[in-house]
Parts: C-alpha cells; structure tokens; sequence
C-alpha cells in the first residue's frame, strides 16, 4: 500500500504560510489560536501560524489528559517560543469543568455510548474554550484535521475539533503532514508518537479506535478517488478498504453541509 508522491515539503509550506496571512489580513484578524495535544497535525499547525509572523497562541486544554501527551504539547510550545517571538501559550485546565458536567448530566446504562458521548464533550469544551481565547485576541481558531480525517473517514467531533475557522492543512494526508513536521523542525517525540485524539483518558491510539493504520487509509482513499471497488482487492487490502468504506458512509453528516428543510413556495 504505497501513498508516496514527490512530496515539496518547502514549497507546500511556504504556500500555507502565505494562505494563512492573507486570510487573517483579510478577515482583518490579528493572528490565530491552536489547540495543542501533543500530536503532528497540531504541531505542525501552530509552527505554520508561527511562521506567518502574526501572534500566535498555543493553548494547551487537558482533562484528565495522559502525562506522555502532555510532555509532548509542553516540549512542542516550549520549542516553538524560542524560534518565534510571536508565540505566546496559555493553559486552560477544563478537568474540573469536565468534571462537573459529568455530574449534572444523565448517563447511559451502556457504556459505549456514554464513554463516546463523553469524548465528545471533551473536544466541544475545547472549542469552547479556544473560541473564548480566539475573541480575547481578536483571532482565528485555526484546526489542526488531515485530509483523512476531515474527508476521508470523518475521524473528528462536530462542533468540536471539527469547529474552527480555517484549515490549514486539511488537503494533507496524515504522511505529508509527518515530511511537513521534518521539514517545520517539530519534535521527533511527536513525529514518533502513535496518533492518538486524547479523548478517553487512556492510551488507545487512532488506530486502535479506526481498525487501520493513517497509511492503510490514505491508500484506500486514493483508491476510492479513482473509483475502485470492494471487488478489486483481497486479504488486508479489501479489509482496509472495507473500514474506510464504511467509516467514510456512516460520517457524511459530518462532511457534507447541514441540511436546510426548504419549504415550498405555495406553503409561505
């Protein structure tokens, strides 16, 4: 399953840097906040708004938050404001708003369904929080989802991660963000580390959760681009392809608009 290509790590990079600016001038914002987890894709995020020159604010929002993925957001924003003067962090500790949450709402007798709803009241706080940040300094939230992710298999939450402003590097499979981060100086600890969305509290990863690896999945979603079928493969391959498959059906509603009831014009 190979995804390579010929990968220009500078020049994608400098293209982003300038779309960012130019958003913000335009928009007439001051600069952006990013959410920082301690992954790739939020590492290689906030460098790029870094590199625009505009300030940038890393926020770090744990809840119950693993202490490996910790390390990584502080060695990440602790890296990112030696480089550049224009970064600033904040951290916004949301364990006791979590907390309290969980305590003033029902739960499910099934603990799948309460756990997952629960994981996505984690990422909806931290849109909140990050859209509170953003209008303190008159900026952009900018997300931090791969092209995988966000249309391929829909692996975020609505309102959530999936509640931002602009998207920075949505149009890039999870192994060009890995080059872009190499190219950007992230860490290796985060280029290393197993994704993971730090929603469970726990130390299951992506792949634990989505039932393939980002590389398996970039490969079946080129395949689907080119209009393969379930019929054209065999063994691991059409099991992945199966996964994205069904991944990418079940999550529409995430990617496609929100549906308006339009009403007819003999009914108004």
């Amino acid at each position: 399953m190979n995804t390579n290509s010929g990968f220009n790590a500078q020049a994608v990079s400098e293209h982003i840097i300038a779309w960012l600016k130019d958003y913000a001038t335009n928009a007439r914002m001051k600069g952006f906040v990013v959410g920082i987890s301690g992954g790739i894709d939020s590492a290689v995020t906030s460098t790029l708004c870094a590199e625009t020159g505009l300030p940038t604010l890393c926020v770090e929002m744990p809840i119950h938050q693993a202490k490996n993925q910790v390390d990584r957001a502080q060695e990440h924003i602790k890296a990112l404001k030696g480089r550049y003067s224009n970064v600033s962090e904040a951290v916004v500790d949301l364990t006791p708003v979590f907390t309290t949450f969980q305590g003033q709402v029902p739960s499910s007798d099934d603990d799948f369904i309460n756990n997952l709803a629960l994981a996505n009241t984690r990422a909806r706080l931290r849109m909140t929080t990050l859209y509170y940040m953003a209008g303190l300094n008159h900026a952009l939230v900018a997300g931090t989802g791969n092209k995988v992710e966000d249309f391929g298999v829909g692996f975020y939450t609505k309102y959530g991660d999936g509640g931002v402003d602009l998207s920075p590097i949505a149009d890039l499979m999870k192994s060009e963000v890995r080059e872009l981060g190499r190219y950007l100086q992230v860490p290796q600890s985060i280029i290393e580390a197993k994704p993971t969305d730090g929603l469970f509290g726990d130390d299951r990863t992506d792949e634990d959760q989505l039932g393939a690896t980002y590389e398996e999945l970039e490969w079946a979603m080129t395949e689907d681009e080119k209009g393969s079928k379930m019929e054209d493969f065999t063994g691991r391959e059409k099991e992945v392809f199966a996964i994205y498959k069904g991944l990418n059906t079940a999550n529409q509603h995430k990617m496609n608009p929100i549906p308006v009831c339009k009403i007819p014009k003999n009914l108004k």
